[in-house]
């Protein structure tokens, strides 16, 4: 989830120059739920194929912990983590997707106007998909052994609506990574931007010349404090269920 936006900050100095030097435009968190959100996509489906519903559930309590922390980074976070540097009206939007293939006249930061559209879909996406599993039970006997840990909060028939729903937006969430993944192929093939290499290292290579916004990082320490208040939340919620049976296993 990570493209340079000329709706974000751009900044002078991106011509020819001496040389380049490294930007810091991606803070680690927001790097570590990107990745750990392309690992548990693939491990949450096969670990559901396989029956394998202990994993499942703990791939689905750390997913949740991710997104909740991540929408409450975006809030407080790093300047290119939060939601009102990269969420632009949707004309805005349809407008620099309609100049796609103009390449950059100046050094692009955080996402754009159409990618932070797609970061937004993909966390509610995300949200919706981790809150059904709460609910959903994959026993056609609505017995104890496929249940998430609020399944037994809720009739059986909610229940089997948050399943059904749960099942569906995978592949609504599958066709939205494969959309974003299209996307990083054709920023790089048209407007010659690597958006991989500053979600992996954190930096963006800028002319040494460039004088620049210089995003601003958040305090580690919120970080931690987020993110385990996440954790907390996600820990409260799934203690609901405990006293009526739910959960896998």
């Amino acid at each position: 989830m990570a493209e340079p936006t000329p709706q974000g900050m751009t900044g002078t100095g991106a011509g020819p120059g001496p040389g380049t030097r490294r930007l810091k435009v991606w803070d680690p968190w927001v790097r570590l739920v990107h990745w750990s959100i392309v690992l548990l996509i693939p491990i949450s489906f096969w670990t559901a194929k396989t029956d394998r519903w202990d994993l499942h559930l703990l791939a689905g309590y750390t997913m949740l912990t991710l997104i909740l922390f991540r929408i409450a980074w975006g809030l407080v976070g790093s300047q290119t983590a939060r939601f009102a540097s990269f969420i632009k009206s949707p004309l805005e939007a349809l407008r620099h997707l309609a100049h796609l293939r103009q390449r950059p006249t100046g050094v692009e930061i955080g996402h754009n106007a159409a990618g932070g559209w797609m970061v937004l879909a993909l966390l509610l996406l995300l949200l919706t998909q981790t809150g059904t599993g709460l609910f959903a039970n994959h026993d056609p006997g609505f017995t104890y052994s496929q249940h998430g840990p609020l399944s037994m909060l809720v009739s059986e028939g909610d229940s089997a609506s948050a399943t059904s729903i749960h099942v569906r937006l995978f592949w609504v969430i599958v066709a939205a990574a494969v959309l974003h993944i299209l996307a990083i192929i054709a920023y790089r093939v048209l407007r010659g931007q690597n958006l991989v290499g500053p979600m992996l290292t954190g930096d963006l290579k800028v002319p040494a010349p460039y004088d620049g916004p210089q995003p601003g990082m958040g305090h580690p320490l919120l970080a931690i404090l987020l993110l385990a208040a996440a954790a907390g939340v996600v820990w409260y919620v799934v203690g609901l269920g405990a006293g009526a049976g739910g959960g896998f296993g």
